[in-house]
Order: structure tokens, then sequence, then C-alpha cells
């Protein structure tokens, strides 16, 4: 059996680089390099990860990290929280612009909304993620979507935008909103969450989900699926999650599998 990690931080582990919380959460495992995750993840059957970028630097990071890495990809963002900081900075812009065309990079994102937190404002979350938006379709990229509390603000500024694709990543909202992604061709990245919700209505959302619209992600070094919580998370617990989904679906793991990876592999055009 062969899995993806559609979406992991590990770029930073070991480096004391990257995104501020997540260069404080690998601290706790300075053991863990990000050589040795990807090592270990291919030893439980992980062929594929997706190294994804929140700021710019953490963006540079994974994009240069990725290069001599077989079976790992990029995918450039400057996530919600970050928006502010960027929104009035055109040369900070530019440069992150320009890393769309390097090598390897697989899609834009982690961009999005997030009105949970509010950590940059409104506006500034909107600007930049229309800007991202056009970066992906100008360079037919697909895109990995933070969206927390703003599905209301987030599909009428993406159905602007004709033609794009992408995961929902770390979905756990309404069965009603995953059934809209799904109508607009969207892809549901689904990690450790799902294997400690307690809500009945988001467990159903999770059973409802098409098989071919599911990609799996561990979203690491967060998020840590049972019975692993309370340590740092890793991609090589993809394959946790997957066999939760496959009891949730009752499908068996091998086809759950195969199913996974090809969405993955199809919507990231990994080889």
């Amino acid at each position: 059996m062969e899995f993806v990690d559609t979406h992991c931080h590990i770029q930073s582990a070991g480096t004391n680089a990257g995104e501020r919380s997540t260069a404080e959460a690998w601290a706790k495992r300075p053991d863990l390099t990000r050589e040795i995750l990807v090592t270990e993840a291919v030893t439980e059957g992980v062929s594929n990860v997706v190294c994804v970028g929140c700021d710019l630097a953490d963006s540079q990071l994974a994009v240069d990290f990725v290069q001599s890495q077989v079976g790992a990809w990029a995918s450039i963002g400057i996530h919600p929280h970050e928006a502010s900081r960027y929104v009035d900075d055109e040369a900070s812009w530019a440069e992150f612009a320009a890393l769309a065309v390097s090598p390897k990079v697989v899609a834009i994102g982690e961009c999005g909304l997030d009105f949970f937190y509010n950590h940059s404002v409104k506006a500034d979350q909107i600007e930049m993620l229309n800007r991202q938006l056009a970066l992906a379709q100008e360079h037919n990229l697909p895109l990995i979507f933070h969206v927390r509390e703003a599905y209301d603000d987030f599909w009428p500024i993406f159905e602007k935008y004709p033609g794009l694709t992408g995961v929902l990543h770390s979905f756990t909202d309404t069965e009603a909103n995953m059934r809209r992604a799904v109508e607009l061709g969207l892809y549901i990245g689904v990690n450790g969450i799902a294997t400690f919700a307690k809500n009945p209505e988001q467990i159903a959302m999770y059973k409802a989900i098409p098989l071919e619209n599911l990609v799996l992600e561990t979203d690491a070094p967060f998020l840590t699926p049972t019975p692993y919580r309370g340590t740092v998370n890793e991609p090589k617990h993809i394959v946790t999650v997957a066999k939760f989904l496959s009891q949730l679906h009752n499908v068996a793991l091998p086809e759950l599998a195969a199913a996974i990876t090809a969405n993955a592999n199809n919507l990231f055009g990994l080889k």
C-alpha cells in the first residue's frame, strides 16, 4: 500500500528555522530531523509528503528542502494569520510570488481565511487570499486552503476564480459545506482530528465524504492522532488516520489507500 501526506510542516524540523509556532513544536523533538521524518515515513509506506509553507521564509525553507529530497514536494503560502504582515510589503510579496515557478512547487497555500482567531485584519486576509488565488490561476497550480469560521466569505471569493481546484485542509466544518466543496471540485483534507472527534455530526460528515474527494494529511507536528496524542506528530502517522477512515467508511484499507493516493497524485501532479 502507498500513502501520501498531503499537508505537513516538516521543512523546519531540526533547523531552528521556519514559522515560529512550528519551529517551537519541533524543538520538543530535536532528534527528529526532516530527513529522518521522511525516511521513517517511507518505511511505513508514505511515498510522498507535501511540505506546506505559512509565510515567505517558511515557504522558501520548504522549497529549498524538497530539491534534494526524494518524495518531498513544496507548497508556498501566506497563512491568513500572517496576512497583515505582508499586505503592504510589496517587495516580500514579489519575492514570494517568484517562488511559484521553483522546481517541485506543486501548490499555493496554506492560504485562506481565519475569523476564529483573527490574528490578521479581516480585510487583509481577504486581500491576501485574492492575491494567492490569482497567483495559482496564473501558474495553473492547485491551492491548499485554511478556512475557519469563514465559509460565508470564502465561497464567493473562491467562485470568482473559475477553473481552480484545491483542498480544504483540516476540514472539520459542516456536512453542508463539505458537499458544497465537493460540488465545486475541491478535495477534503482529513487528519488526526477525525480519530478523536466526539461530535456525532462531525463524525457523520467524515463518513459522508466521497472517496473520490478525500485526501489525508498529518499537519505534522500538530494534530497527532489517537493513540499517539500528546506526542509530536509525524508523517508516518498518516497510516493511523487511514486505518481509522477505512473502518469509518467500511472500506478495506488497501482500497482506501489506493483511492486517496490517486486523489493526492491527481491533485498535486505527483510522480
